[in-house]
């Protein structure tokens, strides 16, 4: 009996109508990403869509970050449909919208080879954290600091420290998450000195970003991390933190549970723009998600 060989699937960019096909993809590959999560992302970027018979099969976003950055995310291809060069498509299609970008992502095992073929190189790592803490004192912040809800006027400041701690400009960002999330920012005689955002995400919240500078035992992250959990005991909550924050062993004490790491990789980066943190007062102890980082 002969094989049934299938026709090559159309590619097209991903528009809204493509969001609640897209959330059913993400579903059957067991991502907890929701409807509201995908809007926000397509929102805030741009991508692409396979499509077989009308029906979408994969899809791939990214994001453009001021005039030299970029990251991409959310490559997802039907478990039915894998193994068809379908994955491969989309990188190429939005590789080829950022272009010459310094470009970030996050890769899983399965996804690394191919990401080391279209010339990204590993440059950090990303765990992921979730559980359902029972209860979580607050951690007090530092002598003369302290927590107080965030207002508009903030946003500038927002801003500024958070495209410093990650390198990526976040003036569209951050006023798109502060619509629909939390904000609790660290003060000491009038100036931000950090910041974390709370907000709906998958089956629960998600923490993030988490913006602070840089003392030794890491006070202030983990003041504005537990401000958070004290209030949502009893509530499911993740949080992904960069590798190289850490606060690991801490988020696992207070029941976050490290259930996943994956590998940052880069492209269009020198050398040494790898190997270099992006600021050297401001650290990200949190992001917003491993798609835009």
């Amino acid at each position: 009996m002969s094989k049934i060989v299938k026709k090559s699937p159309g590619y097209r960019r991903f528009t809204s109508d493509d969001i609640a096909a897209a959330h059913r993809l993400s579903v059957a590959v067991r991502w907890p990403h929701r409807a509201e999560d995908w809007r926000f992302m397509y929102d805030a970027g741009c991508g692409f869509v396979a499509e077989d018979n009308g029906t979408v099969i994969g899809t791939a976003l990214c994001w453009k970050f001021g005039a030299d950055r970029g990251t991409l995310g959310l490559v997802i291809v039907s478990p039915d449909e894998q193994g068809r060069g379908i994955g491969r498509k989309l990188m190429e299609l939005v590789l080829e919208e950022l272009g010459n970008r310094v470009t970030f992502l996050h890769a899983t095992v399965a996804g690394k080879p191919l990401y080391e073929k279209l010339g990204f190189v590993a440059c950090g790592a990303l765990t992921q954290h979730q559980g359902t803490p029972a209860s979580v004192a607050a951690v007090a912040p530092p002598p003369g600091e302290h927590l107080r809800a965030a207002t508009h006027a903030d946003t500038p400041r927002l801003i500024e420290i958070a495209s410093r701690a990650t390198g990526l400009e976040r003036s569209a960002t951050i006023p798109s998450l502060l619509e629909f999330s939390q904000a609790v920012v660290l003060e000491r005689d009038g100036e931000v000195l950090g910041f974390s955002l709370f907000r709906p995400f998958g089956r629960g919240y998600s923490i993030g970003p988490v913006v602070a500078q840089r003392p030794a035992d890491d006070l202030r992250a983990r003041s504005l991390i537990s401000y958070w959990l004290a209030q949502h005991a009893g509530d499911f909550v993740r949080i992904d933190v960069p590798g190289d924050a850490g606060i690991n062993d801490w988020l696992t004490s207070l029941g976050l549970t490290r259930v996943d790491s994956v590998e940052k990789m880069v492209r269009n980066a020198s050398a040494d723009a790898r190997e270099a943190a992006p600021d050297a007062t401001w650290r990200a102890y949190g992001i917003i998600n491993q798609a835009m980082a």
